[in-house]
């Protein structure tokens, strides 16, 4: 049995609420780094989330979205000594890095891709926090909590209990990691959207929950695509939602959603899908709310496999 399929066995005779034992490579994400004297100011401008609030010992989700309030990308937000990193799907980094840049102007603001200068890891139990607590002085013991030492990185607590690591230093050869597909799984599990390459530019942030985990601020002022976003909101207008499913065939995201009560018409569209420990494969699917309700979803095609909806961690308006 491969090191995958033994995290996959712990992960699913875990009691509910436990993420097994496991510490994996997240080189499905990327890093973006924003510093300078006007970073805070600059993001605040641009961003779904109240930057202002994420400070050296607490992150946040958010988006970056069209003047349309379409999300270009989303992602989990902390700050450190020397500025803002933003941890996103790896195939956006250089498409949001291109078109952030061209807002920064006169700010004194300076964005970079720190990709490869910035090791992702992610695990849970008592692995992750042997493997690599010990580099810290203390990690992050409640949910949103960070911690960073220079030097060495920063550590993230997830709402979930899980660890989220951004490392400036090599992680040492001795520790056993395997790839990030249980991680992906358990983001899935937890409601927690990824947009990528496949889905960029087509749901506005509530559409994928994003309000519900933190990500909005109706408080804060503007930002591109705040109208849209506010207007939705505070309207009651979003008429799809993100919910939690099982398909019992492969889907990926951007795959198209159907139910019987829009016939031909797509319904909706899948957010993320991963392989199930449990059978099938588990997805974070946008469907129309009213489908969701009173008919049943099909997977790709009118006729498609059905989906057999889960219970999110989260209540869902």
């Amino acid at each position: 049995m491969s090191s995958l399929q033994h995290v996959e066995h712990r992960v699913t005779s875990s009691a509910a609420g436990s993420h097994g034992d496991f510490l994996a490579t997240l080189d499905h994400l990327g890093v973006l780094r924003f510093s300078g004297e006007d970073a805070e100011a600059f993001l605040q401008g641009q961003l779904s989330c109240d930057v202002a609030q994420v400070s050296l010992r607490s992150g946040s989700y958010g988006a970056y979205c069209t003047p349309k309030g379409r999300m270009l990308a989303n992602f989990l937000l902390w700050r450190d000594g020397s500025g803002f990193s933003m941890a996103l799907s790896r195939d956006l980094v250089s498409v949001v890095e291109k078109q952030i840049s061209k807002f920064v102007l006169r700010s004194r603001v300076k964005v970079s891709d720190a990709s490869n200068s910035i090791v992702l890891a992610g695990g849970a139990g008592e692995q992750a926090e042997r493997a690599l607590g010990g580099m810290f002085s203390d990690l992050p013991a409640k949910p949103n909590e960070v911690r960073s030492l220079s030097g060495v990185g920063t550590a993230v607590r997830l709402k979930d209990g899980r660890l989220f690591f951004a490392l400036t230093t090599p992680i040492e050869s001795r520790v056993e990691l395997t790839d990030a597909r249980v991680w992906r799984w358990l983001d899935i599990r937890a409601g927690l959207p990824l947009v990528t390459a496949a889905t960029q530019d087509q749901f506005i942030p509530q559409m994928t929950n994003l309000e519900l985990i933190g990500g909005v601020s109706f408080d804060k002022g503007c930002y591109t695509g705040q109208e849209v976003v506010a207007r939705a909101q505070h309207l009651g207008k979003v008429k799809r939602r993100m919910y939690l499913a099982n398909a019992p065939v492969s889907a990926q995201a951007g795959d198209a959603l159907f139910s019987g009560d829009l016939g031909e018409q797509a319904s909706g569209m899948v957010v993320n899908a991963e392989a199930s420990p449990e059978g099938g494969y588990d997805l974070l699917a946008v469907v129309q709310a009213s489908s969701r309700e009173r008919s049943t979803v099909h997977l790709k095609a009118p006729g498609g496999p059905a989906l057999r909806f889960l219970p999110l961690p989260y209540a869902v308006a």
